[in-house]
């Protein structure tokens, strides 16, 4: 024990002299706020007066702006997470990055058999410089951006959870969770994508100049995506149904999408309903650009701005309920 009169144990702080005199602060807790009371006063601090000033401290309430600087000052946590996922995905697995050719190639197979093969969809294929165009290859240009789509908003809806314990320790901008959950999705659509290509080759598909236009089908797929991903995320936190939930939409989404059969078997009085579904244009897009048919530019600009509104109320919903994360994850 040191002998010292001007070292404070307890502080580890050394007094040349009498200890200055500092801030007392006196703190009053009630429910939803914070009362803090402070004043200058030597170590034995006078009865507090009512001239002394006070800071309130109460949580945040409403909707909530999105404070983008915040976001890209966290975005090395962002690569990093992201990058992260990407190992995780296929570690300890027999294939790797093979399951993401896989996959796409198992249901183009069961798809061109039942569906091209036994129920006749095939036979309604459109025509291409008079040459039909092959099933398979449709229904693969098809399935790339919803298999992206759909694995996005699997794992951005669970990123919150798989994440609890991070949530809970440090902080960070909540929205970054979700938004690095679609780094492997985006890195398994690249793989496939160049898979489509040599599928294209293999049925002597040509390759079109609309592929220039794939960049913006990618960002309107991914905007989507990220809308209700943010959205599914933010609910699976308060309500854990949606764990179980968020499947079965999934699977019910897919037969409202032009994925494995042409847009031309449907009513023509029912298209509209399918310009509000927000994955139509992407879908139809992609498939027009890889096969070369005729783009249908307002049917995308519908769904593109469906896809839209479902970011923004996505996006604000999300900071509305975030600081509720921690405590209930």
């Amino acid at each position: 024990m040191s002998s010292d009169p001007g070292f404070d144990m307890e502080t580890g702080l050394r007094y040349h002299a009498q200890r200055p005199t500092g801030y007392t602060f006196r703190v009053k807790v009630a429910m939803g706020s914070v009362t803090v009371n402070a004043s200058e006063a030597p170590t034995t601090s006078p009865p507090p007066s009512s001239d002394v000033p006070t800071m309130e401290i109460r949580p945040r309430t409403g909707w909530q702006s999105i404070d983008f600087r915040e976001l890209w000052f966290f975005r090395d946590l962002l690569w990093v997470l992201a990058l992260r996922d990407i190992q995780v995905r296929y570690k300890q697995t027999a294939l790797g990055v093979l399951w993401a050719i896989i996959q796409p190639i198992a249901t183009v197979v069961v798809f061109a058999v039942i569906v091209g093969g036994a129920m006749g969809v095939g036979e309604e294929m459109p025509v291409i410089n008079g040459r039909k165009v092959p099933y398979a290859v449709f229904v693969f240009a098809g399935q790339l951006p919803w298999i992206f789509f759909s694995n996005s908003v699997s794992t951005a809806s669970m990123s919150l959870l798989a994440n609890a314990n991070m949530l809970r320790k440090i902080y960070f901008p909540r929205l970054i969770m979700p938004m690095a959950a679609l780094g492997a999705p985006i890195v398994d659509f690249a793989l496939s994508f160049l898979v489509l290509i040599f599928v294209m080759i293999g049925f002597s598909v040509e390759i079109q100049w609309q592929l220039l236009l794939m960049p913006l089908l990618i960002f309107s797929t991914l905007f989507t995506a990220l809308g209700v991903g943010n959205l599914l995320s933010a609910l699976s936190v308060s309500y854990r149904d949606f764990k179980y939930v968020v499947p079965f939409m999934i699977q019910l989404w897919f037969w409202f999408c032009p994925v494995i059969y042409p847009v031309k078997l449907l009513p023509t009085e029912w298209a509209w309903v399918l310009y509000l579904n927000p994955m139509y244009g992407p879908i139809e897009g992609f498939r027009s650009v890889v096969l070369g048919t005729e783009f249908n530019y307002s049917g995308f600009a519908v769904s593109t701005g469906v896809g839209f509104v479902i970011f923004i109320i996505g996006l604000f919903y999300f900071a509305r309920v975030e600081r509720r994360f921690a405590d209930i994850v």
